[in-house]
Order: C-alpha cells, then sequence, then structure tokens
C-alpha cells in the first residue's frame, strides 16, 4: 500500500471512529438533502431545467477557448484586468503582486474553493498581508487553524458548541457572546466589521463568470461577499476557468438550480453581479455621472491548474461542475467520513474525481475507491454529471498506471483469467461454495485472511452459496415439470 494510500485509510478510520462527526453530518446532511428534494419537486419543470443546465455547461466547455476570450474582451473594455494563471503558484504570485502594487496589507475574503485550491492564504501571508476570511463558516475555519470539510458548508463537521468554545479560546469572546447562536453570530458580525472597513483589497471566489457581459456573478447568503467586493479599494475575483456561460440567459438557468441543489433554497439570499470598478465622473455620486460605492480597481484572475488537462478527455464532465454540492449531501461514503477524509480541498464524489484529475493520479486515485457506485450522486447533479462512470475512470486509470496494491494487481488478473473460462469458473464457484460452507457459522463468514479482512473487520461477509444461479434454476425447473 502507498504511503497516500495508508494515509487515506488512517483519515477514515479516524472518522468513523468520531461519534459526534458522525452525528453532525447525519444531521446536516439529511437536511441539505431533504432541502433539496423538497425544492426540486416543488420545481415544476425541475428536469427539463436540468437537461437545460446540462446542454449549457456541455456547450460551454467545447468552446471554453472562445468564451473565455470573449470574457476578457468585455470585462477589459468595462475597466477590468484580467489575469491568467497555468498553475497554482502562477495564481498565487499574481495576486501576491496585485497587493504589493496597491500596498495592501489587509485583505478580506469571501468563501473562494480555488482560494483554498492554490493555497492563497499561505502565500499572502508570507508576503507581509493579513488574510482575514469573512463567511462565517470560513471564520470558524481559520481561527481554528482547520479546513473546510464541505463545499458549501464549511464547518458541517462542528457543533455550535464547538463554535463557542473556539470563540472563547481563539477570539477572547465573553460568556454571553457565545451565549447562543444568534448571540454568536452578532458576535463574528462585529469582529469582522471592523476588518471589511479596513482592507484594502477584497477577494472572492466566483460562482459564474458570463462571457457575453464580463460579469462575476456572486452567490451566497450572507452579507459578506457585497462587503469583500465593495468596501475595499481593490477587489479580486479567483475563477477557475471552467465557471463560465455563455450569456445572461444561460446564468439564469445555472442560478434557477444551484441555490435548489445546494440548500434548498429557490434562490440564494445575495446574487452579486460585478461587471467592472467603480465608474468615475464629472463628480462622485449617481447625479454627476459618477458612483460613490464599489472599488477603483477590479481584477478577475483566471485559474487553470490542472483544468484544461481534463479538455477533451475522459474526465472532462466533470468541469460541467456548478459546486452545488449536492453530490456530497446525498454518499453513503461522505455522510460517514466527512470531508477530511478525503484529504484535500474538494471532497465527495465530485472531489473524488477532481483531485486526481487535477493533481494526479499518483497522490489521490485512492479517493476513487471510496465510493460504492450507488448512483445516489448522479441522480442528485443538477447537470446529470455521470459521476460513476467517472469513478469507473479514475480506477481505470490508476489500475492502468499499477497504482492499485500488489495484492489486487496479482488477483485481479487471475479472477479474469478464471472468469473467461466456463468450467473453470463453475469448478473455482463450487469450490468457493464447499469451503465457505466449512467455516461459515449461520450463513455467514466472521473472519477472512490478509487484505480480505477489512471487510470482516467491521461486517460479516455472506457465504457462497453451495448451488450456483444456473443450477437452482435448473432445479427450479425441473421441480416445476
Amino acid at each position: 500500500m502507498s504511503d497516500a494510500a495508508r494515509a487515506f485509510h488512517q483519515r477514515i478510520d479516524a472518522a468513523l471512529a468520531d461519534r459526534a462527526l458522525g452525528d453532525a453530518l447525519a444531521l446536516t446532511t439529511g437536511r441539505l438533502a431533504g432541502g433539496r428534494a423538497a425544492a426540486m419537486a416543488a420545481f415544476a419543470d425541475a428536469e427539463a431545467a436540468r437537461d437545460e443546465a446540462r446542454r449549457i455547461r456541455a456547450a460551454a466547455i467545447a468552446r471554453l477557448d472562445q468564451l473565455l476570450e470573449r470574457f476578457e474582451r468585455e470585462a477589459t473594455a468595462r475597466g477590468c484586468r484580467v489575469h491568467w494563471a497555468e498553475t497554482a503558484a502562477d495564481a498565487t504570485r499574481i495576486v501576491t503582486a496585485i497587493a504589493q502594487e496597491a500596498r495592501v496589507t489587509l485583505a478580506v475574503k469571501s468563501k473562494s474553493m480555488v482560494s483554498e485550491e492554490i493555497e492563497l492564504n499561505a502565500a499572502l501571508e508570507r508576503s507581509g498581508v493579513r488574510v482575514v476570511e469573512t463567511d462565517l463558516g470560513e471564520f470558524v475555519v481559520q481561527i481554528a487553524g482547520d479546513r473546510p470539510s464541505h463545499i458549501i458548508t464549511p464547518i458541517i463537521h462542528r457543533s455550535r458548541h464547538d463554535v463557542a468554545r473556539l470563540f472563547r479560546e481563539k477570539a477572547n469572546a465573553a460568556p454571553e457572546d457565545v451565549a447562543d447562536i444568534p448571540a454568536m453570530t452578532a458576535f463574528a458580525r462585529r469582529t469582522l466589521r471592523a476588518e471589511f472597513l479596513q482592507a484594502g483589497m477584497g477577494i472572492s471566489g466566483a460562482n459564474v463568470a458570463v462571457a457575453e457581459t464580463g460579469t462575476v456573478c456572486l452567490v451566497t447568503n450572507e452579507g459578506n461577499g457585497r462587503l469583500t467586493t465593495t468596501l475595499p479599494r481593490v477587489h479580486v475575483a479567483l475563477v477557475g476557468i471552467e465557471r463560465i456561460v455563455p450569456s445572461a440567459a444561460d446564468l439564469a438557468a445555472v442560478l434557477s438550480l444551484l441555490a435548489r441543489s445546494a440548500t434548498g433554497q429557490a434562490l440564494s439570499v445575495y446574487t452579486s453581479l460585478i461587471s467592472g470598478p467603480r465608474r468615475a465622473g464629472a463628480g462622485p455620486g449617481p447625479a454627476k455621472g459618477g458612483e460613490p460605492d464599489g472599488p477603483d480597481d477590479v481584477h478577475v484572475v483566471f485559474v487553470d491548474n490542472g483544468r484544461s488537462r481534463l479538455l477533451g478527455g475522459p474526465l472532462a464532465e466533470i468541469l460541467y461542475c456548478i459546486r452545488c454540492g449536492a453530490c456530497l449531501n446525498v454518499c453513503p461514503v461522505y455522510q460517514k467520513v466527512g470531508g477530511h477524509a478525503y484529504g484535500g480541498v474538494y471532497p465527495g464524489p465530485v472531489g473524488s474525481v477532481v483531485m486526481p484529475g487535477l493533481l494526479g493520479l499518483e497522490a489521490w486515485s485512492e479517493l476513487a475507491q471510496a465510493s460504492s457506485l450507488c448512483g445516489a450522486c448522479r441522480e442528485a447533479c443538477p447537470v446529470r454529471i455521470d459521476l460513476p462512470r467517472l469513478l469507473l475512470e479514475v480506477r481505470r486509470q490508476a489500475a492502468a498506471k499499477r497504482l492499485a496494491p500488489r495484492w489486487l494487481r496479482v488477483a485481479m488478473p487471475v479472477y479474469a483469467a478464471v472468469a473467461r473460462r466456463p468450467r473453470l469458473y463453475r469448478s473455482a464457484v463450487a469450490a468457493a461454495g464447499l469451503l465457505g460452507r466449512m467455516v461459515a457459522k449461520g450463513g455467514w463468514i466472521r473472519w477472512l485472511p490478509g487484505p480480505l479482512g477489512a471487510w470482516t473487520a467491521s461486517r460479516d461477509f455472506p457465504a457462497p452459496a453451495t448451488r450456483s444461479f444456473l443450477q437452482q434454476h435448473r432445479l427450479r425447473k425441473e421441480a416445476a415439470r
């Protein structure tokens, strides 16, 4: 077993042993999945909308280069500065240079998975820029020295009691500040408001970029997103190159599904469309042609970081993803182990394809094994991504590169050789049935040797039947005559 696989299994064991984590995951994923189901059931054209959203995303990925070029033209015409980052290092270098050019010492951030992916906070801190997360969940994650466990709800793994303790220990909260959830929310709001007012740079992600208008769309349920993008004099939006649609009409189609799939809302509380910096005029204020609010400079940083390698390949469909998190909420594996067990920025079924796809099979191929292939993720996906097929493709690629454990690399060719020879296969099945009858108790095998013991460590294995299906079928036909 590789070091990466060993570490993965250790994280899984730790997660399964954490009963508090299990309770938190069951509560929140159940609520989110139930909310999605109710919202989609109340949406009269849900299935047609899913088909249309899939068509839009597929078409956008098929002509990604054209749409990105159009976005750059339109955004530049509206006063934005567009940057291109091939790697994570390029992206952090670009954002750090923007901060240094603007002499920024404090940056506030709205939630951005891309910023987590490229490890932006650490890069900015090394350059002397203090970074403050302003999404409530991300704020808790930051002061805890933790990392998000879910695409939509970063602290799905923490209870309100955990947060209260953190606020007392790390943020000097008084007892009355953590008396209940409204008090904790108010405490976070007061703490963060001062940071917003002092910050020289606001950093956000982007849920969608619209090519025809050079617009960045942000979808949030907290006011921090708008404060991040309007109060500081510089706004930087980090955008994965795949997060683009051709038109405003296409944006509307995607938004009709995003919140319903993520949280069960018909629409998120805040939907912000940003098309450039504050416009100057003859004087301050709308009456004289100027805009009193908004940043002086808006930078859009498109991040590739492995995405272009997926284009045209067998995993390209994962680029359709709109990051709603619905697949996590229905996944029986994620529901048991949570996001940290996956070890990367993107957990769950989508992460099991994205992480090896972007960052390489060698360190991340094991994630695709953490799936029952039940298909619940495919059923929940608003753009109908065939995640089971993609997970099987990751497994196939890993097998082709001989990344599977040695015992499995030996066992599978042996099984294939036996399965291709009917007489030999029937003999092997009969032998397995006899052996199973010898070691089973009450029809169940309670212990298996070697790697197979991973199954019986937590559950019994059904004893192989002493008669094959075909044998039983023939006997029933004869008995019916």
